[in-house]
């Protein structure tokens, strides 16, 4: 199969899925959730196809979907290094969360809902992933908001699961309306919002790089990345099920934040850079602090995400995407693992997330306490783990380049192996 049958395959399989589940399934837990596991594993043997065939391969193409008058949205598919990338993050940890949830989900009356919303929500960020221009991506972006609205509500029948989601809603709208504004700009000020000519434009002529447009579009990622000031969703959404902390708020939704910089990282000036790399400097320190001061599993495990996010917008606003892209990928695999490890001890325990009403789970769940004890130093960075040598690149390159920044990143550190060993410990 060619490149591009291969995406629009992968795109719409989860559609198609969430389709069937919604219209047809959703009386029928045990089918829904099957569907969607198959929809997941077929997303993940199509990528792996498309990646093995075209590992160095850049494709594009659109087509165009709506006309008002000398305005046109196209929709367009783009494949290169940073796709793929992404691509293999969302659909190989996306594939093993969802079987995952097929043991944590078994008992839950609404498991077709909650199957149907993975679905979407695959089906979401791999548009984002594919997306060729800004207009696409904000379509998809939206959808991204709106399925994990829908998934962190699972248990709406409770007050704190309601609150969340609507927090959660409301504050990345805050964000989205920022990087909606910044793109009618790119269409006013480029005539495009075509990822591909924009970028040749400015690398013909760089003064095209606005600081109000990257100051906009920065706006996108402070929401989806829940980065200061609108970082106060992500604790919050740890209401949801633990299957959906894993796969939005440690993999994929606020991956898409970095992703989004890294895609548009042409128009970020200077001005722009300097914003992002205290931003996350100082996210990475603070946020280890709060961390030390939680007790319940879930949220010791969201604030090292927030800390986290903020060792790779530190890497952007360094000017080294690459890096960012490199911390994103094994952080996803490493942070995923401790919200399913978490998951596990979560169901063991009888759904209770207080760490100090544990104890003495090493005797009575030894294979989830190594596993859990993997991804622990990974996120700490102990000596040859992939957790080590994404952040140590960034550091190193933080201490070369910028050495107050490199005092908060080392400070951020410092702090994960604090809140992390005490977790564990307790």
């Amino acid at each position: 199969m060619t490149v591009p049958i291969l995406m629009v395959l992968i795109l719409i399989t989860p559609l198609v899925a969430a389709g069937i589940i919604a219209l047809f399934l959703r009386d029928s837990g045990g089918l829904a959730s099957g569907l969607s596991v198959a929809a997941a594993g077929t997303i993940l043997g199509l990528s792996s196809v498309l990646l093995l065939n075209a590992p160095d391969q850049t494709f594009s193409s659109s087509v165009e979907w709506l006309t008002l008058g000398d305005f046109t949205i196209s929709l367009g598919l783009l494949f290169d290094e940073h796709t793929a990338l992404l691509l293999f993050v969302v659909s190989f940890v996306g594939f093993w969360i969802h079987l995952f949830s097929l043991g944590y989900m078994d008992d839950d009356k609404a498991k077709a809902r909650f199957f149907g919303g993975l679905s979407i929500f695959m089906f979401s960020m791999l548009g984002i992933v594919f997306a060729d221009n800004l207009i696409m991506m904000f379509i998809f972006w939206e959808l991204v908001g709106f399925s994990s609205y829908m998934l962190i509500a699972h248990y709406c029948d409770t007050d704190e699961a309601a609150a969340a989601s609507k927090k959660a809603f409301i504050v990345n709208r805050v964000g989205d309306l920022g990087f909606l504004i910044g793109i009618v700009w790119c269409y006013w000020h480029f005539g495009t919002t075509n990822l591909e000519q924009m970028a040749w434009a400015v690398s013909k002529d760089p003064s095209l790089a606005v600081t109000g447009i990257g100051m906009l579009l920065m706006c996108g990622f402070l929401g989806k990345s829940a980065q200061f000031p609108l970082h106060v969703w992500l604790p919050d959404a740890m209401a949801g099920p633990t299957p959906i902390s894993a796969l939005i708020h440690a993999a994929t939704m606020v991956a898409a934040g970095i992703f989004l910089l890294v895609r548009i990282d042409f128009l970020l000036t200077p001005f722009v850079l300097d914003w992002i790399v205290w931003t996350g400097a100082g996210m990475a320190f603070v946020t280890g602090l709060v961390a030390l001061g939680q007790n319940d599993i879930k949220k010791i495990l969201a604030y090292s995400t927030l800390s986290q996010l903020g060792y790779m917008a530190s890497a952007v606003g360094l000017g080294l995407p690459g890096l960012a892209l490199f911390h994103l990928t094994t952080h996803a695999f490493f942070k995923a693992l401790l919200f399913l490890c978490s998951g596990s001890i979560i169901h063991a325990c009888h759904h209770e997330q207080d760490i100090f009403r544990m104890g003495g789970l090493f005797r009575k769940m030894p294979i989830t306490a190594l596993t859990f004890l993997a991804g622990m130093l990974a996120l700490m960075g102990a000596n040859f783990t992939a957790g080590y040598w994404s952040k140590e690149a960034i550091m190193t390159a933080s201490l070369a380049l910028n050495p107050p920044v490199f005092a908060f990143l080392i400070g951020g550190a410092v702090l994960t192996a604090l809140y992390m060993g005490r977790l564990f410990l307790i």
